[in-house]
């Protein structure tokens, strides 16, 4: 297991591709973390965002990037991962079909382990609880419990140095997102949100993903960067 070769801080950043991982990544770096990414190819229908992930890497700089491959597909359940499952292009009620069952606590698990290894002090995640789909496990409560989970079960928590869960997008609007993101110099061009993009990286402009992202440039007075089929 490493150990810092610096009094530098370390951060393990989640890193989608889309836009509030990418702001994620700039507020790690703008607090003084040395950081370090990862992207997980999980079985969706796309792998757009994680171009769009190395592209955000080599825009606004981490240690490394690691890509995490797991399929979710098997375990089925969403419009993400199972393609006879339709992505809604209208508002639904409820938690929506592109819910991917237990996909942060995966996530997180697995980036835990790496975090780990790394030495870091903190993973950070781009959950949003004001503008987003109502998804469990972007709650506060959720990182708060994850949070918890991580101290006791890692050789860090255990030693009374565990490692912190940030969260900073997740009180934030969409539009105040893309403000800070802005303001840190992040291009909003590289990245890819749609949960159905194109090959090219190209959006729908339909599903609640675009939609979400539209209304946050709208709302934030700036040009939308997407680019759209």
């Amino acid at each position: 297991m490493a150990e810092h070769t610096s009094d530098k801080k370390i951060a393990l950043v989640l890193l989608s591709g889309g836009l509030d991982s990418a702001t994620c990544l700039a507020i790690a770096r703008s607090q003084g973390y040395e950081c370090y990414a990862i992207s997980f190819e999980y079985g969706q229908r796309h792998d757009s965002e994680l171009q769009a992930a190395e592209r955000v890497v080599n825009a606004l700089g981490a240690k490394e990037l690691k890509t995490i491959h797991i399929n979710m597909g098997d375990i089925g359940g969403s419009a993400l991962t199972d393609k006879a499952i339709d992505v809604p292009e209208s508002p639904t009620e409820g938690i929506p079909v592109t819910y991917v069952p237990a996909r942060n606590t995966v996530f997180l698990s697995l980036a835990l382990g790496w975090a780990e290894v790394l030495d870091a002090d903190a993973i950070f995640i781009g959950v949003n609880a004001v503008d987003y789909s109502g998804y469990p496990d972007c709650r506060p409560e959720f990182i708060e419990a994850f949070e918890r989970l991580a101290a006791l079960a890692t050789k860090r928590g255990v030693e009374g140095n565990p490692i912190s869960i940030q969260a900073p997008l997740l009180h934030l609007s969409k539009s105040q997102i893309i403000h800070k993101g802005i303001a840190l110099g992040v291009d909003y061009g590289l990245t890819v949100s749609c949960y159905q993009a194109d090959a090219e990286g190209r959006a729908c402009g339909k599903c609640d993903s675009c939609r979400l992202r539209q209304e946050g440039f709208r709302q934030a007075g700036v040009a939308d960067p997407t680019r759209y089929c």
